[in-house]
């Protein structure tokens, strides 16, 4: 009985070293890709927006040294427009690789902006409790949150055909937790309450690396709730 126990030890022993060499490796490209989604909305900003604003400011000027006809007025007019299109479209994709609000305006405004937006965007009332301080927290903490929930979200309009939304952000010196909760429909009977979804396994992955957990279950008054937890003790 000895030897079974010592040989079921053993036969446990590389599958747990594999896991925890896999949650390693998940965390390092995680940081990585992060880096590189930092680095090019960067690069994004400072030179390809750059250059579309001198651009539209040149237009401006030559706009106001051409013979005013109205045929040459209507097509600058429309580069001009085509260039504020091509600008917004560069912004967009700069927030959608790295939120620089985060890092210079805070977690409590990235995550209220991305609530508000995502209010406006699917006409959805969005309910977002944040505290009332700005939470201290590094990098990779905030990046896990808002991770976490532009997630959520993106499930919620895709699946959930919900009508509210209430995020709800807890600080304390233990821990920070973060609720999503919607009103809609609930997970399908037939599967069970799991993460099963890439973007929920990619989320939790990250989340576990920091030691935290992330947990999505049926709220009891309807709809589904996504929960992390990040310790402080793992996040600092």
């Amino acid at each position: 009985m000895s030897a079974h126990t010592d040989q079921s030890k053993q036969a446990a022993h590389p599958d747990a070293a594999r896991a925890a060499d896999l949650s390693e490796l998940l965390g390092h490209i995680n940081s990585s890709w992060d880096n590189q989604r930092r680095a090019l909305s960067r690069q994004l900003h400072d030179s390809l927006g750059s250059s579309l604003t001198a651009l539209t400011m040149h237009l401006s000027l030559l706009t106001q040294k051409m013979p005013q006809e109205a045929v040459l007025l209507d097509r600058a007019a429309t580069m001009k427009q085509l260039l504020l299109n091509v600008i917004e479209t560069n912004r967009q994709m700069q927030i959608k690789l790295w939120n620089d609000k985060l890092e210079f305006l805070g977690v409590n405004v990235a995550l209220g902006e991305l609530a508000a937006q995502f209010a406006e965007q699917h006409k959805i009332t969005v309910r977002c409790s944040l505290p009332e301080d700005e939470l201290v927290c590094p990098r990779n903490a905030g990046v896990a949150l808002l991770r976490t929930l532009e997630e959520a979200l993106a499930n919620i309009a895709a699946h959930a055909r919900a009508t509210e939304v209430d995020i709800i952000v807890d600080d304390n010196d233990e821990a920070l937790m973060m609720t999503v909760r919607d009103n809609g429909v609930g997970l399908p009977a037939s599967l069970p309450v799991d993460l099963h979804k890439h973007g929920l396994r990619s989320v939790r992955e990250r989340v576990n690396y920091m030691g935290g957990t992330l947990a999505l279950s049926a709220h009891p008054q309807g709809g589904t709730a996504l929960t992390v937890v990040l310790p402080r003790g793992a996040t600092l």
